[in-house]
């Protein structure tokens, strides 16, 4: 087997949620160009189905149903659909999130839960009901995490101040390590991606506001493109990262160095 056939991900099945815009849409369409079968999922199944027809017209296999990821009901539901459209998945991303800006005192409760449940539980769970499936299949496979590099850097006031959402993200590079050890003797691999800026609709606010005196903080003096997450999947989706596991690889062009 050459190097470039490890990337390869031909016959493989793989979940993306928040799979119908943004980050979730660029792995998606990677994994995808790859050779992998795509299930995107979202509370928002219009977005999705609008991926999913174009990956179609342009010869890929996608699918989309709608999910909420904080539902363990919605959860099983969407693996279950999954395995009986394309086979037990062998690859999942947990990509869908949620955020809310305020200063940690003027947080309101209810938005601080809505974040973790969607962006921590909702990965648990994901993970969780694939990986059963896999190990009682006796069969490896991958999960990626997506986490943020403010598991890494507090926040500034009068910029950018989210106490949940880099609360969860930062759960979720210690939880990537626990699963990881977990499943090890499972083979299924458990890693993270935690992205930088990338200009998305989630973003697009912050970045309208703030764009200039964030991108002074970037070493490479440029935001994220769809290219540098596909990348960043597709290596841990396939085999050639089949002796990585438990490790959150940061995609920031060196934000978290200064």
């Amino acid at each position: 087997m050459s190097v470039l056939d490890l990337f390869r991900l031909e016959g493989r099945t793989a979940i993306v949620t928040g799979g119908g815009r943004g980050l979730g849409e660029y792995m998606a369409r990677g994994l995808s160009e790859m050779g992998a079968k795509v299930v995107l999922c979202s509370r928002k199944l219009e977005a999705c189905q609008g991926v999913a027809d174009e990956i179609s017209r342009e010869g890929g296999r996608a699918l989309a149903l709608a999910c909420d990821v904080a539902s363990e009901e919605e959860i099983e539901r969407v693996v279950a659909a999954t395995a009986e459209e394309f086979g037990i998945p062998d690859i999942v991303i947990n990509n869908s999130g949620a955020t809310w800006g305020a200063p940690p005192d003027e947080m309101p409760l209810e938005k601080f839960d809505h974040v973790m449940a969607v962006n921590v539980r909702g990965t648990f769970l994901m993970s969780r009901s694939v990986a059963s499936r896999l190990i009682a299949d006796g069969r490896p496979g991958s999960i990626i995490n997506i986490a943020s590099v403010a598991a890494f850097k507090g926040g500034r006031p009068g910029m950018l101040q989210t106490a949940g959402y880099s609360a969860s993200k930062g759960a979720i590079v210690s939880l990537t390590r626990e699963l990881a050890g977990s499943w090890s003797n499972a083979r299924v691999r458990v890693n993270a991606i935690a992205p930088g800026w990338f200009p998305t609709k989630m973003s697009r606010r912050v970045l309208e506001k703030s764009g200039d005196r964030l991108l002074a903080t970037i070493p490479l003096g440029r935001f994220g493109e769809p290219a540098d997450i596909q990348c960043a999947a597709i290596y841990l989706a396939s085999d050639a990262s089949s002796f990585v596991t438990g490790q959150t690889i940061v995609v920031d062009g060196g934000q978290t160095i200064w």
